[in-house]
């Protein structure tokens, strides 16, 4: 296992991760999960991500953690737990954090993330969206002080907006999900860029892109899927038939091409078996990618540079998906739409704004 150093921390960290969000109830027998984790530590691995809205990811993780003789960074999320949840609320955001300690048995945490900063319509986290400051902020900065927390983090899933987050300068990593992967590109604009001005960690998550590359769907491409755009279908067909030449699982090309950008710090792994993990492993200890197969990798990617307006977040790929929901559905909120004026004089916060709830999904499982 080759290790990089994560940022600003000088933390050194393994090039392939643990993630935490695939050994819950929801995808995993507990006993595979437990044993996942045991084993990813056996072979090198020693980053591991999970959050409190991965339903029971931290408790099956103390579980797996508890009594191991490798040593590990450990890293957690802040969000979505309590329910209900306020993101502003910063008792409920401590007790959040104890419960996390709980959970995991622990009595500090080498990193706390904020989960899904730039989503205010998910976790309406900032009383001031000009500077990312509210309650979360000073949170972080008092268990950094009082020694429960090493180092600050956020986690999110946009390719624009987090960007402006990270520029805040308030933060020593950063987990980037949905955004940078085989065909899907777009934090080479502003996150990977912003993120290395700031010096920060990079971790990469849905390297697969949430199953959307974990195998070859030729039939759903060639023959079904309204929700497939023509620009691509084709480049999946075009991906496809570079899978086929290589001679390369598509999984284990998708895996090393986040692993062959240097920037990264590290790549999170969704295992959920001991199966699945050291399969990840193998992949990852064949290297980097030649560079004209990056090459290639590059052209098809090209053909796709932007997600298509209509195009589902998760690619349902297997599921009877048919179509988008109501048109209103990613409007603006009132809270982005004050973004566009400017805060009034002092600090005084925007009017709180309590939006529906996503559907479970759209919480981000694979970060």
């Amino acid at each position: 296992m080759r290790y990089r150093t994560l940022g600003k921390t000088g933390l050194r960290v393994s090039e392939l991760a643990m993630g935490g969000a695939f050994i819950t109830e929801r995808a995993a027998a507990r006993a595979d999960g437990i044993a996942a984790v045991r084993r990813a530590l056996q072979l090198g691995l020693n980053f591991v991500d999970t959050a409190a809205g991965y339903s029971d990811s931290e408790e099956v993780l103390g579980l797996a953690l508890d009594g191991v003789s490798q040593s590990y960074i450990l890293s957690t999320k802040l969000g979505g737990r309590p329910e209900p949840f306020d993101a502003r609320d910063r008792d409920l955001l401590r007790r959040s954090v104890d419960d996390s300690l709980r959970l995991l048995k622990r009595d500090r945490l080498d990193i706390l993330m904020i989960h899904e900063p730039d989503r205010p319509g998910q976790y309406d986290w900032f009383t001031n969206w000009e500077r990312f400051h509210g309650p979360v902020i000073d949170l972080l900065a008092d268990l950094r002080r009082e020694g429960v927390i090493r180092y600050t983090g956020i986690g999110g899933t946009t390719a624009y907006v987090m960007a402006d987050v990270i520029a805040s300068g308030q933060f020593d990593v950063v987990l980037t999900a949905f955004n940078y992967s085989l065909l899907w590109q777009e934090a080479l604009h502003a996150v990977l860029p912003e993120a290395k001005r700031q010096g920060m960690g990079i971790v990469a998550g849905s390297p697969l892109q949430q199953g959307a590359l974990s195998r070859v769907y030729r039939d759903e491409v060639e023959h079904g899927v309204r929700w497939l755009s023509p620009p691509r279908r084709a480049q999946y067909r075009a991906l496809y038939a570079f899978v086929d030449e290589l001679g390369i699982g598509l999984p284990e090309l998708a895996l090393r091409f986040v692993l062959s950008n240097p920037d990264i710090s590290c790549t999170l792994t969704g295992a959920r078996s001991v199966a699945e993990v050291e399969m990840n492993v193998a992949a990852a200890e064949r290297g980097p990618l030649p560079d004209d197969v990056l090459a290639r990798i590059a052209e098809i990617a090209a053909m796709v540079p932007f997600r298509p307006f209509d195009e589902p977040f998760v690619m349902p790929f297997g599921r009877d998906y048919r179509g988008p929901a109501h048109a209103g559905d990613g409007a603006p909120t009132p809270v982005i739409a004050d973004l566009r004026a400017r805060p009034p004089a002092g600090d005084a916060p925007p009017p709180r704004v309590t939006a529906a709830p996503r559907a479970r999904l759209a919480r981000t499982e694979g970060l």
